[in-house]
């Protein structure tokens, strides 16, 4: 033995065996198109990498009605003053942060419009937490103590399986909440037990099991194209414009701009001076220019048609 080394009680009881799941997902099965991954060059890996990925925005593009279903619950959720809620685990869990975070930034949403959970906290962005997804008590006490009847939930997990995913939809289903499973596993079981279930098919990974490629992918462009389209239905862009968006910067700012200028046909100074009217409220801007109504009566006509730009400007037309 080393020096300073413990000899091992022979008495002491061994520690118990850690629960081993073997799962059978799609995701965990083997890419006969990577075998030799190992043995290839940069550009040949790259190459097996990117043709993977091609297949992506199909299998998206084949599930897009069960997302629109998805986006309908969340707008009747939200115009019902309720919130919409995002539960994962590892790379699932971390892309439901990330879209969440997004949303304020760009379309100005209130914050607690989207709450994303993540098994084990806000430590698991950087580190794997161990054992935080298969704690399926843990996802059910987070969702008993958040969600209530009329939110919508929605889970992220690859597999279709995550105990921590499946235990917080389960809760919130108990709560009166609506559910939606997002996954890369178009057979998950738990398809049954959710108002509406998006089952990506993006087949076997590159490299086997490592759910932050193709499947990971495919549950960013779905959360983009869902969140996305939900503030779209909820007024918050006007044509193909963000109108709610927060200039936190000079890029932003002079988005402003960009963006009066392009909605209204006006020149650059006349914006400045409009959103400089408006007190900086680019949606009060905006009416003002198209309407021509004085600020105040801009500003009035939004608060009437509950921030709508369409709204607002139908108001003042009549």
């Amino acid at each position: 033995m080393t020096a300073g080394a413990v000899e091992p009680d022979e008495d002491m009881p061994a520690p118990p065996a850690r629960p081993t799941v073997r799962v059978g997902a799609p995701t965990e099965r083997r890419n006969p198109l990577s075998v030799d991954l190992d043995l290839m060059s940069t550009r040949d890996v790259l190459t097996v990498i990117n043709d993977a990925d091609r297949r992506v925005p199909a299998s998206v593009a084949a599930v897009l009605d069960e997302i629109a279903a998805t986006v309908d619950l969340a707008v009747d959720a939200l115009r019902g003053g309720h919130r919409v809620h995002y539960f994962g685990a590892g790379t699932s869990g971390r892309l439901g942060v990330l879209d969440a975070a997004e949303l304020a930034p760009t379309f100005n949403s209130p914050r607690h419009w989207f709450c994303a959970h993540l098994a084990g906290g806000p430590d698991a962005m950087w580190r794997a937490v161990e054992d935080a997804e298969d704690d399926d008590r843990g996802g059910a006490v987070e969702a008993a103590g958040c969600v209530r009847a009329g939110d919508l939930v929605v889970g992220l997990a690859a597999s279709g399986r995550t105990p921590y995913v499946l235990g917080a939809l389960a809760a919130s289903r108990a709560k009166g909440a609506s559910t939606v499973l997002l996954c890369a596993n178009p057979e998950a079981e738990a398809a049954r037990s959710v108002d509406v279930f998006i089952g990506v098919d993006t087949g076997p990974e590159v490299v086997t099991g490592s759910t932050r490629m193709k499947a990971g992918t495919a549950q960013k462009l779905v959360l983009n194209t869902f969140s996305t389209a939900v503030m779209v239905r909820l007024g918050r862009v006007y044509s193909n414009l963000m109108i709610d968006m927060v200039a936190t910067n000079a890029k932003l700012r002079g988005r402003m701009i960009s963006i009066l200028m392009e909605a209204t046909g006006c020149s650059e100074e006349v914006s400045r001076r409009a959103l400089t009217e408006a007190d900086g409220d680019l949606k009060t801007a905006l009416v003002s220019l198209v309407s021509g109504a004085e600020v105040d009566a801009a500003r009035a006509a939004l608060a009437r048609s509950a921030d709508q730009v369409r709204g607002a400007l139908a108001l003042l037309a009549s």
